[in-house]
């Protein structure tokens, strides 16, 4: 690991969203609340306690300190689901073996987010690196409508966690923060009046037409 530290598996969800937001977020240190942040964070702080919970030969732990030395990343997850398994690996906190299964709390409804997968997959790579095993899944839990979605951790999605990984290390290293492409995500975001993703449309639009008034203007 190089003296830059390790890169926190949240800002990795942030980089999945937008990795401008994330530059902003880290670089320019960019922050506004919005009512649906606030709200998450809520949810968040009721449900996540640092805890184990038993039922047999299945423990749930929460807030699970994870990290991978090879990626450079570290952080917690929400949960992590050990069920007995005599092929399955040791950790600390149970006296027998099992296989993982990492949960990532987030609030609202059922919904695809790619960001939400990666770093749920992320959280599984350390997991495997810390203690030698195979995580093939894992699930995201969506805390409004109490609907669990299960995600396979399959090469393609790893492959786009070692790529952001890559992208954001590059953006935090050189300060930069990407120019703005405004889209769909644009409508939420919290910072979008601080980003102002519509303003850096309209200029390029302005120089294109500029650029096009220029060029006919050469014809006569």
């Amino acid at each position: 690991m190089d003296d830059w530290g390790y890169i926190p598996l949240s800002q990795l969800s942030q980089a999945g969203y937008c990795l401008r937001r994330a530059a902003l977020l880290v670089n320019e240190q960019i922050w506004s609340e919005s009512a649906d942040t606030a709200k998450g964070r809520a949810e968040h702080e009721r449900t996540h306690t640092r805890r184990t919970e038993r039922r047999g030969n299945s423990v749930s732990i929460y807030e699970y300190d994870v990290f991978s030395d090879k990626l450079g990343i570290n952080g917690k997850c929400d949960c992590v689901e050990a069920e007995a398994s005599e092929t399955g690996c040791h950790i600390p906190t149970v006296d027998f073996p099992v296989k993982l299964y990492p949960v990532e709390y987030k609030h609202g409804k059922l919904r695809d987010e790619r960001e939400y997968e990666i770093q749920l997959c992320a959280q599984a790579m350390c997991l495997e690196e810390m203690y030698n095993t195979e995580i093939p899944e894992g699930a995201i839990y969506y805390i409004t409508s109490h609907r669990r979605q299960t995600v396979k951790l399959d090469e393609k999605l790893r492959a786009e966690v070692v790529d952001l990984i890559a992208k954001y290390d590059r953006m935090r290293k050189s300060f930069t923060v990407p120019a703005a492409e405004y889209g769909s995500k644009c409508k939420r975001c919290s910072i979008k009046e601080l980003c102002m993703p519509e303003t850096a449309l309209s200029a390029k639009e302005y120089c294109k037409r500029l650029a096009k008034e220029a060029k006919e203007a050469e014809q006569f």
